[in-house]
């Protein structure tokens, strides 16, 4: 599964380079371009965004400030000509902070950091034979590692670096992407409604056009994520 990208910036030029330095990694897909950050917020809302390259310095809402007002913002890279911001910019424990003009070895450092972060966080991974079907997961949490049985999880939710499994009695916090967390589940049992929510689809009791029902749970489905919901739903 590619790793997908969203650029935030209002100056032309920057959004193309970024888009040529990341067309040399195959494992990179840019979902969306945005030159402000109040058409940003609704792709955002809208689209499962792994990591964010935004820029600081912009027209009406600044880059800090939107960042502020993501409820669960993805791993950001801040592209800025203003180094001042730099200090600001560390409550948000981005990646990175590249200054333009943005040389590509800096870029591919800042690629590289992101890289080690997700890889760090990522669940545990069972080891399993062919003779054995792969039916839990180790994931770790406070400091101790939990097999979770993928017919406990009701649904997961994201929490900023943060990933919340919930089960019939109890939840777990766990540090990884919900991008990351969905490519250890099995295909056919879980799916993305949302950008911020993956269901279990043996446990959903009903549904709308709108959101499902997981007993009294509601959880909304995405715009984007409502055609390929339904067609597995049927």
């Amino acid at each position: 599964m590619k790793i997908r990208c969203l650029i935030v910036d209002d100056e032309p030029l920057a959004i193309e380079i970024i888009e040529s330095y990341l067309d040399q990694f195959e494992d990179f897909e840019i979902i969306d371009r945005c030159n402000n950050a109040i058409r940003a917020v609704k792709v955002v809302q809208e689209e499962a965004i792994d990591l964010l390259f935004l820029d600081i310095q912009m027209p009406k809402i600044t880059g800090i400030d939107f960042l502020r007002s993501l409820k669960n913002p993805p791993k950001v890279i801040f592209t800025t000509a203003h180094i001042d911001y730099a200090i600001e910019s560390y409550e948000f424990d981005v990646v990175d902070y590249l200054v333009k003009p943005i040389p590509f070895d800096r870029f591919f450092k800042a690629i590289n950091k992101f890289k080690s972060q997700i890889k760090s966080t990522a669940p545990i991974p069972v080891s399993h034979t062919s003779e054995t079907i792969q039916k839990h997961i180790y994931v770790r949490a406070n400091k101790k590692n939990y097999r979770v049985v993928y017919d406990d999880i009701l649904y997961v939710d994201s929490i900023k670096d943060y990933v919340r499994i919930h089960f019939s009695d109890t939840s777990l916090l766990v540090k990884t992407t919900l991008t990351s967390f969905q490519e250890q589940l099995p295909k056919d049992q879980f799916i993305r409604v949302h950008r911020s929510y993956l269901v279990n689809i043996h446990v959903i009791s009903t549904h709308t056009y709108h959101d499902i029902e997981i007993g009294s749970i509601e959880i909304p489905i995405g715009t984007s994520y409502k055609q390929k919901t339904f067609d597995v739903l049927k």
